[in-house]
């Protein structure tokens, strides 16, 4: 297979990537020569490889005494830096000056700007005000906010005084909320007044008058002034008492100070989709974190202080919590909030345009959606600035990618990433040195001890199987709050395989080196014992132009299980017996017979995860007459009528 885009050399000589090898070369003493090399290495010599990915990146942080990894053979149990202190908020807070470090952009035409200079100072004015309020070590602070400014203000303040922020989007339903922040008994809540989405104003304070008094740890809550300048605290109700406007919270001019702690201290707190039962609490250290995100940022992304990043993102989606790690780097970071194609398929593309956006971070339902819409972005916008474009969230099919090289950019590093909530980061990622191919995630995370595991745990290539890291990484998760055993932490990562971690994605290795991703292995289909990923099914039906998008689930059915098809149509189309065959034939012609759907069945909706996720397991139990547990994790809940007593999967 020939690559579909290879980096020409000066960006290779520039790259930082390179750097970090020469740099280690000199201080190693060592002879590395590829990625293949340095790969290597980091999984021979973890401990030094992390200590010198912090060095690279000018980590600020009292290391201590080494060793700088201890019991690494655990998993879970091993510890990074065990004598190190750090804050997090002091790393992301390195620069002070007047170059920017937020751009805002919102749906309906707003801009703003916030300065590395002013972001220490409102920091430094909000701690005082969360101090005054009693937040410190290992308390929580929690955020219902839109993609703001405030909201990464908050985050930081929150963690320069070693407290623990967690977040979610404000799209979350009144249930989800207390879901999530009822679990971890937050001190202080900072919600906005509302927030936008299509160009309309949508309101916040009206469920959080619900929430707060279900949440007796909240003893002060703090309004965003987003849709108002000056909210209207008395529609919190009875909490208004306890409410102030962000505007007057704080002590302005106050210093800003850091807390050095233990280097895996909590920092955040995220939350599984929580489809198929209570949402998982994880709770992430601020040592594993920040030095995960340095390397992906510095070393796989090749972020510089003059670039502008952006990420497509809810403060729901661990991206939001990568992507707020750029301020590390001395980059400026660009914030969006609303709909990504509002007022048309083209809004994203022009800020990339307009902002002169140098990363470009999306899901790969975003860049399907654009191929099906009108919108060519190369021909209707300048995108000469744009060296990179990230996509996660699914598997980015192999159409998607000519699709970028052909109506994007065509000299673009197009690097499909793969991670989760449960690392807040990435276990492949993009690579600067590399070329891309087709379909492919272009390399293994450095550090990362990334194999495929076939049902037996034998490492494979070539072949689908699971994947797994077989040696501990830094931001592997603290635990799970409210587990002080560590059992459920234990059962959702290390009961498949033994002191193996084990992610719950179906992949291959490439003879590359490269990984495909063919989906969630616990949304494997199952027909007749052969395991099938669902990201197959949908690389050849989403492909199809009558076809909008596609959902595949497995239905119990008479001993076995067969495969059923879901499809949204694009407009002006309809599902009769041509297309099915259309779909039918497309399908045997590019997978085995084992793929072809027994079912094929037209919905108007299909649900997702308000990250955007198409939610497989959720429709599985709905065509079982199992229960949802927890629809407030779906950003369109009311799409799992489509699916319930459908006569055509009686026969």
């Amino acid at each position: 297979m020939q690559p579909i885009w290879t980096p020409s050399p000066d960006r290779i000589a520039d790259a930082n990537l390179t750097r970090f090898i020469a740099c280690l070369n000199a201080r190693k003493g060592l002879n590395l020569a590829s990625y293949a090399d340095l790969y290597a290495w980091s999984l021979a010599e973890p401990g030094e490889f992390w200590f010198e990915v912090a060095h690279f990146a000018g980590v600020r942080a009292d290391w201590g005494e080494g060793p700088w990894l201890v019991d690494a053979d655990r998993m879970p149990g091993a510890r990074f830096f065990p004598n190190a202190r750090l804050n997090f908020a002091e790393n992301l807070l390195r620069f002070r000056e007047p170059t920017p470090a937020i751009i805002f952009r919102n749906d309906r035409g707003t801009r703003r700007e916030v300065s590395y200079l002013e972001l220490h100072e409102e920091v430094a004015r909000v701690a005082a005000g969360l101090a005054a309020e009693g937040v410190g070590v290992g308390d929580r602070v929690a955020g219902y906010l839109p993609n703001l400014p405030e909201t990464i203000i908050a985050m930081l303040a929150t963690t320069s005084l070693g407290a623990i922020w967690s977040s979610c989007s404000p799209d979350f339903g009144t249930r989800g909320v207390l879901d999530r922040f009822g679990q971890i008994a937050p001190k202080v809540l900072i919600t906005a007044d509302g927030y936008c989405y299509g160009g309309k104003s949508l309101d916040s304070l009206a469920p959080m008058s619900e929430v707060i008094p279900q949440i007796p740890s909240i003893q002060r809550v703090i309004v965003v002034g987003y849709l108002n300048a000056e909210p209207d605290l008395q529609r919190l109700g009875n909490t208004a008492r306890i409410a102030t406007r962000w505007s007057s919270f704080g002590v302005r001019g106050a210093p800003l100070e850091f807390t050095r702690l233990p280097f895996n201290h909590p920092v955040y707190i995220l939350y599984s989709s929580g489809t198929t039962g209570a949402p998982k609490c994880i709770v992430h250290g601020a040592g594993g974190t920040l030095l995960q995100h340095q390397k992906e940022h510095l070393l796989h992304t090749d972020i510089r202080r003059t670039d502008r990043v952006f990420y497509f993102t809810t403060c729901g989606w661990m991206m939001w919590n990568w992507l707020a790690s750029v301020l590390a780097t001395g980059a400026t970071i660009v914030l969006y909030e609303g709909s990504p194609f509002h007022p048309d398929p083209g809004a994203l593309w022009r800020m990339a345009a307009q902002e002169k956006i140098n990363i470009f971070g999306t899901s790969a339902k975003f860049i399907a959606a654009t191929e099906k819409s009108a919108f060519d972005p190369a021909s209707a916008v300048d995108l000469g600035s744009l060296r990179t474009i990230l996509s996660t969230g699914s598997p980015l099919l192999p159409e998607s990618f000519d699709y970028v090289y052909q109506h994007v950019k065509g000299d673009v590093q197009l690097a499909s990433i793969s991670g989760g909530t449960d690392i807040v980061s990435c276990f492949a990622l993009g690579n600067p040195l590399l070329p891309v191919y087709r379909g492919e995630l272009q390399s293994r995370g450095l550090g990362m001890r990334v194999e495929i595991y076939d049902e037996q745990g034998h490492p494979i290539r070539g072949e689908r199987g699971e994947l797994v890291c077989t040696a501990p990484f830094p931001s592997m998760p603290v635990g799970f709050w409210n587990d002080p055993d560590g059992r459920k932490y234990h059962a959702a990562y290390f009961e498949r395989f033994p002191n193996v971690w084990h992610h719950g994605d179906y992949a291959t290795l490439t003879e590359h080196d490269g990984l495909i991703i063919h989906g969630r292995s616990d949304a494997v289909l199952n027909p007749g014992g052969v395991r099938i990923g669902t990201a197959e099914i949908y690389a050849v039906v989403e492909s199809l132009e009558e076809i909008m998008e596609a959902l595949a689930v497995g239905q119990d059915w008479r001993g076995d299980v067969r495969v059923i098809l879901f499809v949204r149509l694009k407009p002006g189309f309809e599902l009769d017996e041509a297309l099915k065959k259309k779909v039918r034939d497309a399908i045997r012609a590019a997978t085995t017979p084992r793929h072809v759907p027994a079912k094929i069945i037209a919905v108007p909706d299909i649900p997702r995860t308000l990250s955007g996720k198409v939610t497989e397991l959720a429709v599985r139990n709905v065509i079982h007459g199992l229960p949802v547990k927890n629809v407030d994790a779906l950003a369109n809940p009311q799409a799992l009528d489509h699916f319930r007593n459908l006569a055509e999967l009686d026969s």
